[in-house]
């Protein structure tokens, strides 16, 4: 405890370049996040013009979250083996391909070949989508991976914490500049403008982006800092080898419960207060403003705790359950949501809530990083991903169902206030002390 003191104190004389790279985290993320969500601000727009019901509007996020699976589990691999810079770059390219043609969706497209097919502009927003969803599956990875990386094992969760904020600065900016733009110039001008605009960042991190020795801005202080934990092995490992071990399931399930209740906030929450509240495009951004301001005051406050206590002395397995478990009892209200008349209560249960799940996965995405070596941590994070994108799949789908049939919110809030306290007790059955493993090298 003496020594983590002592190398906590230092860190206010060594250079802070790894919060630089943090920052780039951060923006990658939030671009990330208007990208995604962009098709739930506009979702009452779109489906007027083309037609959407429920369950259409829930396979086209189906086919986003099947690509995004695919995608994840893939890019773990990538980014294992070409790095967060290169891996990142191609993630970054992929996903503002995708998100760009949504712009030109229009008219169905005839296909002459073999008897001819038709192409509808339903068939042509899932394919656009399914290109973004392949994309935004290498942010996390790429993101943790450069964690691993720029952090000692103590700083990791709240610099995981600080670029996953990134989101929610994202699903704040959504709902402030989108209706402009949709409004000024149309909805399909939106992704266009947006897509371009984000090219910008590329630009930035491939200027940027270096493991820290190969960065000559950061000092002899800093890389020490930074290199301060035991030394890991340096191989790469291959996924299928991960599936052996119970603590790459313990993050696969976390991440197959949890992940689906973000995706429900991320997509629906605007339909949401639009027909609770009778909202428009015009009016549910300050709402949803609200909502992700709290809820990005959750991803760091959820990391910064966290580190904390690891600083204070508790391991980090107790650090970081302590944290899940409060996540967990915090989401619970979201139930009541849909019985509240006040537009801003629902607000607040609802802000908690996404805070409570932004704290949660901050936690959540450190436990790799906690348990596996470098070179395995971008390989765990994608199955990770993969699982909680395919628990995504099936939420869309129950979702879409739900409310066609219902046309409520309860079974849907009541699923969602429940399943983190079951992800934490599979996490803590299967890794109950989250010990540090020793991978088999191929």
């Amino acid at each position: 405890m003496t020594s983590d003191i002592a190398v906590a104190q230092a860190t206010d004389r060594v250079g802070r370049y790894r919060w630089l790279i943090c920052g780039l985290l951060f923006a990658a993320t939030a671009i990330n996040y208007v990208d995604r969500q962009m098709i739930g601000v506009l979702k009452p727009t779109i489906s007027a013009e083309l037609g959407w019901n429920e369950t259409t509007y829930a396979d086209i996020i189906f086919w986003f979250q099947a690509a995004y699976a695919v995608g994840y589990l893939s890019f773990g691999w990538v980014i294992d083996r070409l790095g967060a810079r290169m891996g990142y770059s191609i993630a970054f390219l992929i996903w503002t391909l995708g998100h760009t043609l949504c712009g030109f969706i229009g008219a169905p497209i005839r296909i002459a070949l073999g008897g001819g097919f038709t192409i509808s502009s339903i068939m042509q927003f899932s394919i656009a989508r399914a290109i973004l969803g392949i994309g935004e599956s290498g942010n996390f990875p790429a993101g943790i991976k450069a964690v691993s990386e720029w952090f000692p094992a103590r700083e990791r969760a709240f610099a995981t914490g600080v670029f996953n904020a990134g989101a929610n600065i994202g699903a704040i900016v959504t709902p402030l500049i989108v209706p402009i733009i949709t409004l000024a110039f149309g909805w399909r001008m939106a992704f266009v403008i947006t897509g371009v605009a984000s090219l910008v960042w590329l630009v930035a991190w491939i200027a940027i982006y270096r493991r820290p020795r190969e960065q000559p801005r950061v000092s002899a202080a800093e890389l020490a800092y930074i290199e301060s934990d035991p030394a890991d092995p340096g191989q790469r490992i291959g996924w299928l080898r991960l599936l052996r071990y119970r603590e790459t399931w313990a993050f696969a399930i976390g991440k197959f419960l949890t992940d689906p209740i973000w995706w429900l906030f991320l997509f629906w929450t605007p339909d949401f207060l639009a027909k609770t509240y009778h909202l428009d495009l015009k009016s549910f951004g300050p709402p949803l403003v609200a909502i992700y301001i709290i809820s990005d005051l959750g991803s760091v406050v959820g990391g910064w705790s966290s580190s904390r206590m690891m600083k204070r002395g508790l391991t980090a397995n107790r650090a970081r359950k302590l944290t899940m478990l409060a996540c967990a009892f915090l989401v619970m209200p979201i139930f009541f949501a849909q019985y509240v008349t006040s537009l801003w209560a629902a607000v607040a249960i609802l802000g908690v809530a996404t805070a409570a799940h932004q704290a949660w996965s901050a936690n959540l995405y450190t436990l790799p990083s906690d348990m596996f070596p470098r070179a395995a941590v971008g390989s765990v994070v994608g199955i990770g991903g993969t699982a909680g994108a395919i628990g995504g799949m099936l939420m869309a789908k129950f979702v879409g169902y739900v409310l066609d049939a219902t046309g409520s919110y309860t079974l849907i809030f009541a699923v969602a206030g429940s399943v983190y306290v079951i992800a934490l007790a599979c996490v803590h059955l299967l890794t109950p002390r989250l010990d540090r493993i020793q991978v088999a090298i191929e």
